[in-house]
């Protein structure tokens, strides 16, 4: 062969790969951004939040090269209204995920929904496009499932995954239409048909299609110097919990723990490559979680939220504080721990800073700009306000939380053996019919009492203090409140996951009912 040909060939080789690094590190400010958004993971459950069997070496060593946020929090206990307020920036309440059909009551997008995320709000990836960002969403959306409503519609380029959670139904002979799964704009199965999760053994090889998405993905946009954004919200520690045949029964915790090693395992595997692509330094990546552990699922299938009080459904700390790690290596200096106030809803604000961009000035938002805790360290003051449905729960200052209302879940449920906080009964705190303390809050010292045991006397002059700081906050807050239009109010079997975009090339597509709206109840 032509050694002059095989010399000119390697030059022209080096200065694309050298052209294209420049242009990707061109401009600093400007990283790839990667949000990995867990379903169901407790505080609890990572090696470096204190999880006793250490299966998390992948995730903590990304603590050790990057920034632990031990106060970071979802915004809601439940999972479709705190991705839409990541998504948006904005409280549920704001952006029209709750329900006004009871009070204070948790609710989400299973098929029967006749809403999703209204067209007014504003997500991510249509931010980051003003930027010339490429967007793609890897696995659970639960946003709504209508096609106006689906990734696409919302500034996604790409999506591969699902509308809805993958709970159920399990067989195609049940009376309700197995869960499609997606590429892009077409569906292209379904759940327990061409993808199986297998209820008895919890083998399954979701995780490993969402990894390889998202590993060929950034694969492409490193060629291309194309930059990017990926939201990876895997969902395989929800319940029914899977893992594929190399993770299953390797856990000390078992299937869970499966779960969470596979997750960990993947997670190094994404880190990795953004290093072997030379990309690494210009790509700020986010790891956490929707809400706390879902403690209903245990023993078998739930999380750990560590020392908190019950979790995922509850504004108790462990259904909404949160793991939360941040990497982005020669930006963010190795090995610190941040104790800021975190919500999901700083990365919507936070990654429009970092692409350089402005935030929306029409309208309300939750979410702070986080660059100079991530870059320096600093301490921003804030309040992070505990909703469940259309109320406000409580609020946390500083060190100090106050509940105006508690309520762990309905009588009704908990005598079907659905328990939100098992073996965690706290007398004045843990109640299964709702407490109103708006005129005398409880008070913790979330320092001192992380597990929310002991309230502070109203008596002693700590109170005081604290309520004197505490309340102007929660009457400015009340005032200045503008719900949304609720979306998660109506229900009807005909919007069901019948005949989505592709069924008719797969010949998967089903007749459903005629239209019956009512009006969602939810007991939870």
């Amino acid at each position: 062969m032509d050694f002059k040909f095989i010399q000119s060939s390697l030059i022209l080789i080096c200065s694309f790969i050298c052209s294209c690094t420049s242009k990707v590190l061109s401009n600093g400010s400007a990283p790839n951004i990667i949000i990995m958004l867990m379903d169901d993971m407790g505080w609890g459950d990572l090696g470096v939040f204190g999880e006793p069997s250490k299966e998390t070496p992948n995730l903590d060593r990304m603590a050790a090269e990057g920034m632990l946020f031990p106060n970071f929090y979802s915004a809601n206990p439940l999972c479709s209204p705190s991705r839409a307020a990541l998504l948006t920036g904005r409280l549920p309440i704001r952006n029209g995920f709750y329900s006004t059909n009871g009070h204070a009551r948790n609710a989400y997008t299973p098929q029967q929904i006749v809403g999703g995320i209204p067209k007014e709000e504003i997500l991510i990836p249509e931010m980051l496009k003003k930027a010339g960002y490429i967007s793609k969403i890897i696995g659970k959306w639960h946003l709504g499932h209508r096609p106006q409503f689906l990734p696409l519609q919302h500034g996604f380029d790409e999506w591969f995954g699902a509308p809805n959670c993958h709970f159920g139904p399990y067989s195609s002979k049940e009376e309700t239409p197995n869960i499609p799964v997606y590429n892009n704009s077409e569906m292209v199965g379904r759940y327990y048909e061409d993808f199986m999760i297998n209820r008895k053994t919890g083998e399954s090889n979701l995780t490993q299609l969402y990894l390889e998405e998202a590993l060929s993905y950034i694969r492409r946009q490193a060629t291309s110097c194309q930059r990017f954004f990926m939201y990876w919200a895997i969902d395989s520690t929800h319940a029914p919990v899977y893992a594929s045949k190399k993770f299953i029964g390797k856990s000390q915790r078992g299937r869970y723990g499966d779960a969470v090693m596979e997750i960990d395992h993947s997670v190094g595997l994404i880190l990795k490559e953004l290093q072997t692509q030379g990309i690494a330094e210009n790509t700020f990546v986010f790891f956490t979680s929707d809400n706390g552990a879902a403690l209903m699922s245990g023993p078998l299938q739930a999380g750990s939220n560590g020392p908190f009080l019950c979790g995922k459904e509850t504004t108790f700390e462990g259904g909404m504080r949160e793991p939360a790690i941040a990497w982005w290596p020669g930006h963010i200096k190795a090995g610190q721990v941040s104790y800021q106030l975190g919500s999901v809803m700083d990365l919507f604000t936070t990654s429009l800073s970092l692409a350089g961009l402005q935030p929306p000035t029409d309208r309300e938002l939750d979410g702070l700009d986080l660059t100079h805790v991530l870059l320096e360290n600093r301490i921003i003051e804030r309040p992070i306000f505990y909703y469940r449905g259309n109320e406000m729960m409580a609020v946390r200052m500083g060190q100090y939380k106050a509940h105006y209302w508690t309520w762990s879940n309905s009588w009704e449920e908990f005598k079907k053996g659905i328990d939100f906080c098992p073996g965690q009964s706290t007398p004045v705190v843990t109640s299964h019919t709702q407490e109103e303390h708006t005129q005398q809050p409880i008070i913790f010292h979330l320092g001192r009492d992380l597990g929310e045991k002991y309230p502070i006397s109203v008596s002693s002059a700590e109170y005081q203090t604290v309520l004197k700081q505490i309340s102007p906050v929660v009457e400015k807050h009340r005032k200045e409140l503008v719900p949304g239009m609720p979306q998660l109010n109506m229900c009807d079997l005909a919007v069901m996951n019948w005949a989505p975009a592709g069924c008719e090339k797969l010949g998967k597509c089903l007749k459903g009912p005629e239209t019956n709206p009512w009006k969602c109840e939810w007991p939870h």
